[in-house]
């Protein structure tokens, strides 16, 4: 670290020197204009580009030997989420169908990359979304309304066997997921590039516990997932009137845990929060009940409702989480 002294010229003015080996890396001369940016820490950011552009960065994959769809696809994705606004997939003779496929997939899964040149060897998809134009608080949103209808939906499926729920339910997850990837790319992305952060007005903190509650809305979706997938398993009427209103008491609970988590983030409620954590001790004592209650019942639907509770159990929890990590930022942001 350079110590150096500031100086007030003119009464008023503070004036500190520029250390010479960065004037010369940056190649700044005389007269040029430089941007100076306060960030939250108090900080001061100097830098040469002034002008609001976004970052432009570029990968490419090469696809000559790559036949493993599924492969190729979490590189798109690892691509997309870190922040690169041009990918390039090519072979040197002709890209194998199962290459495309995972580019077509790809680019249905994800908010904003397109498809703007194809030919037999090479697909170019350029991003063609403005990150700011997403606020992630508003994506955050989003992500809990489509999970908390999963789940609700996952529900109605039990008892009542209904197939077509419980594949509606399992393709939601789908729109959680390419949620959940741009909150990711849009972190990623404001953490490179403070002119992004700005943007965005986003605290580079704050946007990483955003990050970490998206993330734990993905799950609680995956769990909306199992839920439907093994409600499907247990035929109408399987379940007794009594236990099936168990099974309903304990997910309007995890439901509203999730409810007032989500609620607690955007009102700014840490008192709710610590509630809400201490309330998740309500919901593992229920569905402890429940597994209790299933020992008399035949095995596979045993084994099913057993995980069915699970479910249930673990999104509560990952709802006490939320609430965790809500009352971490609003610590941090009370200085």
């Amino acid at each position: 670290m350079e110590i150096r002294k500031v100086q007030v010229t003119g009464g008023s003015s503070f004036v500190i020197t520029l250390p010479k080996e960065w004037a010369e890396k940056q190649k700044v001369k005389k007269n040029d204009p430089l941007g100076l940016v306060i960030q939250p820490d108090g900080t001061l950011l100097v830098t040469k580009e002034i002008a609001e552009r976004p970052l432009q960065r570029e990968k490419r994959f090469d696809a000559t030997n790559l036949d493993d769809q599924r492969f190729l696809f979490r590189l798109l994705i690892a691509a997309y989420i870190t922040g690169y606004t041009s990918i390039v997939v090519s072979a040197k003779n002709r890209l194998s169908p199962p290459a495309r496929v995972a580019v077509r997939d790809f680019s249905q899964m994800t908010i904003g990359p397109e498809v703007v040149e194809e030919t037999e060897t090479s697909i170019v998809l350029k991003d063609l979304l403005n990150p700011a134009e997403m606020p992630l608080e508003n994506t955050l949103r989003r992500m809990y309304v489509v999970v908390r209808n999963m789940h609700a939906d996952a529900m109605n499926v039990l008892g009542s066997g209904n197939g077509g729920l419980s594949a509606d339910v399992v393709a939601r997850d789908n729109d959680v997921d390419r949620l959940h990837w741009l909150v990711a790319r849009q972190t990623y992305m404001s953490l490179r590039d403070p002119g992004i952060a700005r943007r965005m007005e986003g605290d580079p903190s704050r946007v990483v516990k955003i990050y970490v509650m998206s993330r734990i809305i993905e799950r609680i979706g995956d769990h909306a997932v199992r839920l439907a997938e093994n409600a499907q398993k247990v035929p109408a009427g399987a379940v007794s009137d009594e236990l099936l209103g168990a099974f309903r008491k304990a997910d309007n609970l995890a439901l509203s845990l999730f409810d007032r988590s989500i609620h607690s983030f955007f009102t700014a409620d840490i008192r709710g929060s610590h509630e809400n954590i201490e309330k998740t001790r309500e919901l593992v004592a229920a569905c402890r009940e429940i597994e209790d209650r299933l020992i008399s019942l035949p095995q596979d639907i045993a084994v099913a409702l057993s995980d069915i509770a699970e479910s249930i159990r673990r999104s509560g929890e990952y709802s006490g989480d939320i609430s965790e990590n809500v009352i971490n930022l609003l610590v941090e942001e009370a200085g």
